[in-house]
């Protein structure tokens, strides 16, 4: 294997397939990544088995094919080698074995590769149900639900985001039980599945996408394959049946109070100043004369303001919960208004643009006394 390329372009190919790979990989050669030289082509691979991130350099785009072959180099190391390498170009090239030269203008490094014999194959197959979308919904979807998943892997459902496909519709849900996050757009294609992704794989998926492009994703029973601007990544899918989530949403709304984004936001952060990590609650009491959003510590103090911005329908309410559940849901919104639907001061509420309903966030309350 021998090349030039253009160092920057090197680098960015290396820092999306890098995003795939787990540095404590009980399989070794999977702590690297994966140098495919073909005759038009190299072919960057990386993996942890559960998420495969391939990236494509075309011959024509800053790179000079001198001799075809394949090596597989430390992810860790090759990334800072090229990261650090004060050169506009670079040039990579096995000498002996599998030990790889990467070489710059005032500047050499030898490392040892590993035989691309011993990694594993992976079948990056386009098949299954295939439709496009949005790469720019993809991502907007993903940072308004992957914070209402779970971190907890005694239930590795919940772990993922819910994507449910039916009548030109897609769904997208994530929940921990405490709160749930809920999208939907519509599709050009009708398609039908039920998968849930898990959030870490969409979390590095959504890093590598950068401009409004279409995407194209295969979904079959075990995996999803998601093709867009020379890279093909594929995810495994969470077995198991995820939880019907609709039912938690109320239909019907007694109390409903209309604030500003950034308003509630900010009265947030203030009155959560008092809170703590392990009592992060704070009190929301409405009435028709006032808003007012509290927070009250025994050992620390209290706090209470008057959100004097807000318009509030219904009878006196007073409702708890987490300020962070809250202000996560709240940071979802683009838009400047938001509203609160609230049942009663035991029963979850939801929010949601003011002008929109596309978008969903629910949270549950907490008892106090």
């Amino acid at each position: 294997m021998h090349f030039k390329i253009k160092r920057i372009k090197l680098l960015n190919a290396l820092s999306k397939a890098t995003k795939a790979v787990s540095v404590r990989s009980p399989l070794p050669v999977l702590t690297g990544i994966k140098f495919d030289l073909l005759e038009n082509r190299l072919v960057l691979t990386g993996s942890d088995s559960d998420l495969t991130i391939q990236t494509v350099i075309n011959e024509d785009d800053d790179l000079e094919i001198i001799e075809e072959g394949s090596v597989v180099l430390s992810s860790r190391y090759i990334l800072d080698i090229v990261r650090k390498i004060n050169s506009d170009d670079i040039e990579i090239e096995i000498i002996d074995g599998l030990l790889t030269r990467i070489k710059g203008n005032q500047i050499e490094y030898s490392l040892n590769g590993t035989d691309a014999i011993d990694y594993p194959r992976i079948d990056l197959s386009k098949t299954g149900t295939h439709f496009i979308m949005n790469a720019l919904h993809l991502k907007n979807i993903i940072s308004e639900t992957k914070f209402a998943a779970s971190d907890k892997e005694n239930k590795p459902i919940l772990t993922g985001i819910n994507f449910k496909a039916k009548n030109n519709t897609l769904e997208c849900v994530a929940t921990d039980s405490y709160r749930l996050a809920k999208k939907i757009i519509s599709l050009d294609e009708d398609v039908t599945f039920n998968i849930t992704i898990p959030k870490l794989s969409l979390d590095e998926i959504s890093k590598i996408i950068e401009k409004d492009e279409d995407i194209e994703l295969y979904v079959s029973d075990r995996k999803v394959l998601f093709v867009f601007d020379q890279n093909i990544i594929q995810t495994r899918l969470i077995d198991g049946s995820y939880p019907d989530t609709a039912r938690l949403i109320p239909d019907h709304f007694d109390y409903e109070l209309d604030i500003d984004t950034v308003d509630i936001l900010n009265a947030i952060d203030r009155v959560s100043l008092l809170s703590n990590e392990q009592n992060n609650i704070i009190k929301l009491d409405l009435s028709s004369d006032k808003v007012m959003l509290s927070s009250y510590q025994q050992e620390i103090g209290s706090v209470e303001e008057n959100l004097s911005t807000s318009f509030y329908k219904g009878e006196p309410l007073s409702i708890s919960f987490s300020c962070k559940y809250a202000s996560d849901a709240i940071k979802s919104f683009k838009g400047t208004k938001i509203r609160i639907l609230l049942t009663g001061e035991m029963k979850p509420f939801i929010i949601k643009d003011i002008e929109k309903d596309d978008l969903i966030q629910l949270v549950l309350p907490v008892r106090t006394y």
